[in-house]
């Protein structure tokens, strides 16, 4: 899976992984360990519940960079 604003708005295809930052995880694109672009509406309470999420198809795609 790709992050769709990463690939709309930077012209890059990043997958989607979860980084953590001081509101929550969530789900994010990452270049050379930068995040792009936050690929989620939600954040999540661990780290776990994110990547469950991201597996599950059950999250939402943010639609704004």
């Amino acid at each position: 899976m790709y992050g769709q604003l990463a690939r709309q708005w930077c012209k890059l295809e990043l997958p989607l992984q979860v980084l953590q930052s001081n509101s929550g995880f969530y789900i994010v694109t990452a270049d050379g360990g930068d995040p792009v672009s936050k690929e989620s509406v939600e954040y999540f309470q661990t780290h776990a519940a994110a990547q469950q999420a991201l597996q599950d198809g059950t999250w939402t795609q943010d639609v704004f960079l």
